[in-house]
């Protein structure tokens, strides 16, 4: 909604081949992912703008997990990133920070396990909420697919100069739970 969703569907109203439209979703997982298969993708309200804009797509990426002495770690949130170190600065704070608008991001991802393996450990939920922003993952498994969703909001577009801490901390936890990893292990017979 808002700011964010008006300029990706004026970008996407003037593209020239439909195939186009998925472009942005190619770059986004480009930057985290080395290869990948987009096996499907939609625009989600591109003409209702009184409908969250979005994307909904599929996509299988080979070799996601990473072997560590017979177990295998993978990332359950894939990609995208929120976590920002704006406010990791050896100087104090001066004026406010300034966000461009309000904004809010939800992420769902699903990772099916490889055969053979189990879940070991799973990162815990991460509930913050500084009236300001706030940020909600949860990392769970059903059946032998892992599921995380995260939802990442800003509401207020100023924070003031007291509450730099409190922000950077509110960062930091972030990138904490963007680096947190799943534990799976083989199957005992």
């Amino acid at each position: 909604m808002g700011d964010r969703a008006w300029n990706q569907r004026g970008r996407l109203l003037t593209v020239a081949r439909e195939s186009d439209r998925i472009k942005p979703i190619e770059t986004l997982l480009s930057d985290s992912l080395t290869t990948f298969r987009i096996t499907k993708a939609t625009v989600l309200n591109l003409q209702q703008t009184d409908q969250p804009f979005g994307f909904n797509y599929s996509f299988e990426a080979e070799s996601y997990a990473k072997n560590a002495g017979g177990l295998l770690l993978l990332r359950p949130r894939v990609l995208g990133r929120q976590s920002s170190a704006l406010m990791e600065t050896k100087e104090p704070r001066k004026f406010p920070v300034e966000f461009a608008g309000p904004e809010r991001d939800t992420d769902t991802f699903e990772i099916t396990l490889p055969a053979g393996y189990e879940v070991d450990d799973l990162p815990p939920p991460v509930d913050v909420d500084y009236g300001y922003a706030n940020y909600h993952s949860k990392t769970d498994l059903t059946g032998n697919v892992i599921h995380y969703t995260r939802t990442f909001e800003v509401k207020d577009l100023s924070v003031p100069v007291t509450k730099a801490e409190e922000l950077k901390k509110f960062y930091r936890i972030i990138a904490n739970d963007e680096r947190n990893t799943a534990v799976l292990k083989p199957v005992v017979k």
